[in-house]
């Protein structure tokens, strides 16, 4: 028999107190997921997306330029998404097994990504590049990963090392940004980014215990020196060391084929994730077939076998609204419009600069962008770290607090199909104004 529910007068009166003082007293730092590190004075709760607009609950408009971490490449709240959505949500949410949805998704991914010639889905980006990892040991029978410092892979001890250190350790060695992950010390090398002759002499020297070497193609928004992902992946074929694309970012980003058809290298594992989902959770990793087959369960018990599951992963939520999003990421002329939005962003950022006479980089390719403010050209985590921080956190903050939606704690920003020229040069309007205060 049912009941009623019970009535309780706690979230009412909690819903009258300041967003501030009711996030401070449940979440660490005040916020729910992570990251931002705002001031507490200015912590908001959003309350709907629509295109590349945000709202707060007190109605105050923001421009999106963090667009959910790059998961909303198609917009807030895309009707093609919206309606994909709510049809598939009247049939069943989880069934955490195969369904037509992921089936035709994966069936698409593999069309159009050579490195992803078997399939498994989970519920993040972090969980593709740990089972990438994973198996790349289990392969190989080695037990090192080599990532390249100042990259981020997601959440797993691998994404959280030398994510953004500060002593300039002696390549290889590993710095921890993130308490917690004594098992990167014996696990995981680092080498710095564009730099091919180090990167070599340090897979030469681990070669016997390297097992894969996993890597953003356009790392964070640097972008690879020419030749630079073709020695890697020459070094990975002579040395049987397996290639990982981390395309969390990359993935449907710089072109529908991602960083494998962007820059014409092909790796050996592959994961997706953000902008897969539309903005809803998703995870995908794919790659060789021999590879992919250790997480065949019939292989239980056998010495080779990786464990994997996801309760969420392939969800038919999740994967309609990927469905969804790949059909309007497929509309003639999204990567000319994304393209060319993202060069005549990161030029109005330059002029914006120029005009202040204030020294800095802009960075990026395709539909991201990052100011940094060195005098140095910046190509890898190092001398990207020389730039001016305090200014850089300053500048961000201005920017929230003039309704620009982004993240303080880094200066990269998304662009989406939503966004247009009107909005971003609403930005560098606002870019100008934050500049004098500096």
């Amino acid at each position: 028999m049912l009941t009623a529910p019970v009535k309780s007068d706690i979230a009412p009166q909690a819903a009258q107190r300041p967003v501030g003082a009711r996030a401070l007293a449940t979440f660490p730092a005040g916020i729910s997921n992570g990251e931002f590190g705002l001031p507490p004075d200015a912590l908001i709760a959003v309350q709907r997306g629509e295109g590349a607009r945000l709202w707060d609950t007190q109605g105050r408009e923001f421009l999106d330029f963090s667009m959910g971490w790059g998961s909303g490449l198609v917009g807030h709240a895309n009707p093609t998404v919206v309606e994909a959505v709510r049809a598939q949500a009247l049939l069943g949410s989880n069934f955490a097994y195969l369904n037509d949805a992921v089936l035709t998704l994966a069936e698409e991914i593999q069309r159009v990504s050579p490195a992803a010639r078997h399939l498994r889905f989970c519920a993040s980006g972090t969980e593709a590049t740990m089972y990438c990892q994973r198996l790349a040991r289990a392969f190989r029978g080695r037990p090192k990963i080599l990532k390249f410092e100042g990259a981020y892979h997601g959440a797993n001890e691998a994404g959280v090392t030398s994510l953004f250190p500060s002593r300039n350790l002696d390549f290889p060695q590993p710095e921890h940004t993130s308490a917690g992950t004594p098992s990167v010390d014996a696990e995981l090398l680092v080498a710095p980014y564009n730099d091919l002759e180090t990167t070599r002499a340090i897979i030469l020297a681990h070669r016997d215990e390297l097992a894969g070497i996993i890597m953003e193609p356009l790392q964070r928004c640097t972008p690879p020196e020419p030749g630079f992902l073709e020695g890697v992946r020459a070094l990975c074929d002579e040395t049987g060391i397996l290639l990982i694309f981390d395309e969390v970012v990359t993935g449907f980003r710089l072109a529908y084929g991602g960083a494998q058809a962007y820059y014409g290298v092909v790796p050996d594992l592959v994961a997706y994730g953000k902008a897969l989902g539309g903005g809803y959770p998703i995870g995908a990793f794919g790659g060789r077939s021999d590879v992919m087959d250790l997480v065949n369960e019939h292989h239980i018990g056998t010495s080779k076998y990786v464990w994997m599951a996801s309760t969420l992963g392939g969800n038919p939520i999740s994967a309609s609204a990927a469905n969804a999003a790949l059909s309007v990421l497929r509309r003639p002329g999204t990567y000319e419009h994304l393209h060319g939005l993202g060069a005549w962003f990161r030029e109005a950022l330059r002029k914006v600069l120029v005009d202040r006479g204030v020294t800095a980089q802009v960075i990026g390719d395709g539909p991201l962008a990052q100011i940094v403010f060195t005098d140095r050209a910046v190509n890898d985590y190092r001398t990207t770290a020389t730039g001016d921080k305090v200014k850089a956190r300053r500048m961000m903050l201005g920017l929230f607090a003039s309704g620009v939606f982004i993240n303080p704690m880094g200066t990269k920003l998304y662009l989406s199909v939503a966004h247009d020229e009107a909005i971003c040069s609403e930005f560098c309007r606002r870019l100008d104004a934050v500049l004098t205060t500096l």
